[in-house]
């Protein structure tokens, strides 16, 4: 047994061991030169001096080299080391087709014929190279996690140009699908390896073989004397025209099964058909041909004799010797037909005493399944076998541990009186060695302990945040690599990762933006993370702090993924400037009135007066000029109004001192503005504050005398301002 951990040609490390079979046992490597998993065999330990063996398993490689498809294993490589033989192979991950039918029995109709025409593909390639595989069976077609078929062991697959003694006298492959002519001991055709085709779609419809029996000659027995059970015996909805491939594929006589895997490939390509369901049952006709040929000639045809001619003595004689000599013809064909019935009948019980156990001289190997390694030496010893004085171990789920779980040869077998079998012990149930799934992703490692025979309640996850492990790959297991586990007992715990765990966003409303990137450097955001958006203004939020966020206050963020966009107030929007109408020749009074209804405010507006020909009251200039925008709260405005016009000098000098003005509304006024105002009117003023929480600093809350008085040049007016 090669040991896990050697190096085969300093290229391929042994992982585990894969299965083993009658002359090779089959290891999961890795190629560390490609970094790839494959499958090596090696030939057995007490086969490495056994040349017919040898060449058995270099004739695999052959075969196998020859043939390049998808549904067959590829050869990559074959060597010897320290006189180990070993190939190396493909690695399909999946199972055989034997475990596949009794895992997914009933199969879908659809999917046999997908299975059977991957496997015709397979095989058409091998005949047309020429190359028979002669040994057939679901344990040796692999079938993968994606559904595709692989054929494997082609170690007694044989070329067309080799001589029939290496064919005859030979019962090859498993007895279950051994076509009846290989049976029989006659060579193998391709014709052999459709019936095993054949047996085999059976067995994916019914869930069983057609034959069965205590040994492997009453198997073989059944393969050419039985008619083939139907298949809708166990299942009625099974079309006549599925049924009628299996028929034809399993015919006794060759002739009658298909040509080729071309042929019976077209045939299923249609069995589905709706035309073709309820299609009549398929007969063979070969032995229907036989039977006409060796059919006897009519007893009176053998009797007519033609009328004598009595003419001459001579001639009398001849003609009386005629129906003698015919008669005489007659009983040598009777006795030829006797010998041959004879000598097929002498043949077939030659065959069925050789095959039955070979005399005293053969025997055949007990069932010891199940029963202790004492009572299994007992029942050798009855058998006229002796038991290897070692016996091996060897894991499994189904038989308990210290009894028998097989023989070598197995159970079956025909052999020499006096053979040594070697009884192999159960240990218990399977263990294996645990494979290392760190960072796997968790659906694979969880298909792969399926593939290990796990079951899936046996394989619990866990789930927890992680750093440096990406979410949904393993970070860790239990038990740990390396260790021995017990499929069927063992419970695997894988802890997978939920990725980076999220952190709480935080309300970064009214703050200032290099503190909340501080913020969330500090609790492991990238900062190529965080955005600054457009500054925008606020009414609420004063220039400079975040106003808005996303994602919002709780929203769950996870370090190098969440993007964040942070949005900074660039305080009250100012007003938007107004087109300031043209007012000239407009009363003053009611140009005020428009302007505060735009929101102008008073104390934006400056009034001046100078005599005119226009009537008092009535703007005639206007500063800034019609068109000019106006800014709300900023822009100041000054209005010229008219005084009226200008009378005499004399009456000026008369009237100056007794016209009277009303007193405007000063509240709102800036200092200045009140000022000018004023000297406008030719009036004095004092000024005074006061302090006033709802006025700005400087700006007039009222007047004495106040608003509405009226005014006559050289009277005083008393000015209050807001000290703040």
């Amino acid at each position: 047994m090669i040991e896990i951990g050697k190096k085969l040609s300093g290229r391929y490390r042994i992982l585990g061991n894969i299965g083993s079979g009658g002359m090779a046992n089959v290891f999961l490597a890795r190629d560390l030169i490609l970094d790839r998993e494959v499958a090596v065999k090696v030939l057995r330990y007490d086969f490495q001096d056994n040349q017919t063996a040898i060449r058995r398993f270099q004739r695999e490689a052959l075969a196998a080299t020859e043939l390049v498809h998808p549904n067959i294993v590829t050869v990559y490589d074959v060597g010897e080391e320290d006189g180990m033989q070993y190939l190396v192979m493909e690695y399909v991950k999946g199972m055989d087709l034997k475990r596949y039918i009794q895992a997914h029995y009933p199969i879908p109709y659809l999917t046999v014929v997908e299975i059977m025409q991957q496997i015709l593909s397979a095989i058409g390639l091998a005949h047309q190279h020429r190359i028979i595989h002669r040994d057939l069976k679901p344990q040796n077609i692999l079938i993968n996690e994606d559904g595709v078929i692989k054929i494997a062991d082609f170690g007694i697959a044989i070329a067309l140009s080799e001589t029939s003694i290496t064919q005859t006298n030979s019962m090859l492959g498993s007895v279950h699908y051994l076509s009846p002519e290989q049976a029989r001991g006659s060579m193998a055709t391709k014709q052999s390896d459709i019936y095993a085709i054949g047996i085999i779609s059976y067995e994916m419809l019914t869930g069983s073989v057609p034959f069965d029996g205590e040994s492997a000659v009453t198997i073989a027995l059944k393969h050419f004397q039985d008619e083939i059970p139907s298949v809708r015996m166990y299942d009625s909805n099974i079309p006549q025209s599925l049924e009628n491939i299996v028929l034809h594929a399993t015919a006794k006589e060759p002739a009658d099964r298909y040509k080729n895997a071309e042929e019976m490939s077209a045939d299923l390509d249609t069995v589905l058909s709706p035309e073709r369901l309820n299609e009549p049952r398929w007969q063979p006709h070969s032995m229907d041909d036989a039977t006409r040929v060796l059919t006897p000639i009519p007893e009176e045809a053998v009797n007519k004799t033609p009328t004598p001619i009595v003419e001459e003595k001579a001639d009398t004689k001849v003609e009386e010797e005629k129906p003698k000599k015919q008669k005489k013809s007659k009983k040598r064909k009777k006795w030829w037909l006797i010998l041959l019935v004879l000598f097929v009948l002498a043949l077939a019980g030659g065959l069925v005493a050789y095959l039955s156990s070979g005399g005293q001289r053969e025997v055949t190997v007990p069932d010891l399944a199940g029963i202790t390694e004492a009572a299994a030496r007992d029942k050798l010893r009855e058998s006229g076998l002796s038991a290897a004085t070692d016996t091996e171990e060897i894991a499994s789920d189904e038989i308990a541990e210290g009894r028998v779980v097989k023989t070598d040869p197995v159970s079956g077998n025909v052999v020499k009186k006096g053979s040594e079998v070697t009884i192999y012990l159960s240990s218990g149930s399977k263990t294996i060695e645990m494979k290392d799934y760190s960072d796997w992703e968790y659906e694979s490692a969880l298909q792969d302990l399926k593939n290990l025979d796990f079951p899936e309640n046996h394989i619990q996850p866990k789930y927890e945040y992680s750093d440096t492990v990406d979410k949904d790959k393993i970070i860790r297991q239990t038990p740990e690599a390396g260790e021995k586990t017990s499929p069927k007992e063992d419970t695997v715990t894988l802890v997978v990762s939920k990725g980076v765990e999220p952190i709480e966003m935080p309300d970064f409303t009214n703050q200032s933006y290099e503190d909340a990137v501080s913020t969330l450097t500090t609790a492991g955001i990238e900062t190529s993370q965080i955005q600054r958006a457009e500054d925008q203004f606020s009414n609420e939020i004063a220039s400079g702090l975040i106003m808005e966020q996303s994602p919002n206050a709780g929203s769950e963020v996870i370090a190098g993924k969440t993007q964040i966009t942070l949005t900074v107030s660039k305080g009250v929007e100012p007003p938007k400037p107004i087109k300031l109408p043209d007012y000239v020749g407009s009363s003053y009074e009611e140009t005020v009135e428009s302007l505060t209804a735009k929101g102008i405010e008073k104390s934006q507006i400056t009034r001046k007066e100078e005599y005119s020909d226009e009537e008092a009251g009535t703007i005639i200039k206007q500063s800034p000029d019609s068109g000019s925008d106006v800014v709300i709260g900023d822009t100041q405005i000054t209005f010229t109004v008219s005084r009226g016009p200008r009378e005499t000098e004399s009456s000026e000098q008369s009237t100056d001192s007794t016209t009277e003005t009303t007193l405007q509304d000063l509240s709102g006024y800036s200092q200045k503005d009140a000022e000018n105002y004023l000297k406008n009117l030719g009036v004095q003023y004092t000024e005074a504050t006061e302090k006033n929480d709802s006025v700005q600093k400087n700006t007039v809350i009222r007047t004495e005398p106040a608003a509405g008085k009226a005014l006559k040049a050289g009277n005083t007016v008393k000015i209050i301002l807001s000290a703040g």
